[in-house]
């Protein structure tokens, strides 16, 4: 039998790289500091803020702007990314060999802007690791067009519109799609869609979460099936072997696995993060 994903579809922010790096914790205050700053509101006020509009509308920029704020989103990402601290984000070779060992197609979907969707890529080492991204922009095309705050309310994760989208944009067919997301709404959100879903950054399943793992750099032990593949009438799977899975993983690696055989060099594609494609779509 062939792997049962064609499509791997994953989140960006504390997905493919750990949530304590301290980007996270970068955004909330640079969140605040754009309520205090820019919207006038109290230090105590922007913390209590934040929360509530992130619980009703999926995040602060969406809230403000359904609330009649007449913010600019381009203005928005440049104050809260603009200021983060990327350098702790170090590349990430494991996770560079273990993209390109799977064969199928690899796409980003992020609530994040271009911009900061491209910066992390690249401080991992990962620009040139997926076909397609699907960004703030891709939800939100018709926001620059906008007359007023609440004419076109912002698109994200993990509303239905967003996901439903997703899924258009991408033309993936979400039974064969694996998505992967550190949140749990998003994951709920993909598999309301038909999606099958694993949770980042945890060891227990949700009811909506077909796997859950820790890190996506344990892929390779914990959802080997991707790289299933038929070749002359026989299946053949991921063996688990040391000399090639250390290949994927890197050499501080030592682990006792059989030989992962991957038919098929790997081709490094224009597409993705490389100027002759876009960058969202």
């Amino acid at each position: 039998m062939d792997s049962p994903f064609d499509c791997l579809l994953f989140d960006l922010d504390d997905t493919l790289y750990p949530s304590n790096t301290g980007i996270a914790q970068g955004v909330k205050k640079n969140i605040e500091d754009f309520l205090i700053e820019k919207c006038e509101f109290s230090a105590t006020k922007a913390s209590s803020l934040k929360i509530e509009l992130f619980k009703t509308y999926g995040s602060t920029l969406a809230g403000l702007r359904a609330l009649g704020y007449d913010i600019d989103a381009d203005d928005y990402h440049g104050f809260v990314h603009g200021r983060l601290p990327y350098d702790v984000i170090k590349p990430d070779t494991q996770l560079r060999n273990l993209l390109r060992s799977i064969t199928q197609r690899k796409i980003i979907f992020t609530n994040s802007d271009r911009v900061h969707a491209i910066k992390v890529l690249k401080r991992l080492g990962l620009e040139d690791c997926f076909d397609q991204i699907i960004c703030f922009e891709t939800l939100n095309p018709n926001l620059p067009k906008s007359t007023r705050p609440d004419e076109f309310p912002v698109v994200l994760k993990p509303s239905t519109d967003a996901m439903k989208m997703a899924l258009d944009v991408s033309r993936v067919d979400p039974r064969r799609t694996l998505f992967f997301d550190d949140n749990v709404r998003n994951i709920a959100s993909g598999k309301d869609l038909g999606l099958r879903t694993c949770l980042v950054g945890k060891t227990v399943k949700t009811k909506e979460a077909d796997y859950a793992i820790e890190a996506v750099n344990n892929l390779v032990q914990e959802i080997p099936e991707i790289w299933v593949k038929e070749m002359d009438g026989r299946t053949e799977r991921i063996s688990r072997n040391r000399s090639d899975l250390d290949a994927i993983r890197g050499p501080q690696y030592q682990l006792e696995l059989d030989q992962i055989k991957i038919s098929g060099d790997l081709i490094e594609k224009d597409v993705g993060l490389g100027l002759r494609a876009p960058l969202c779509t």
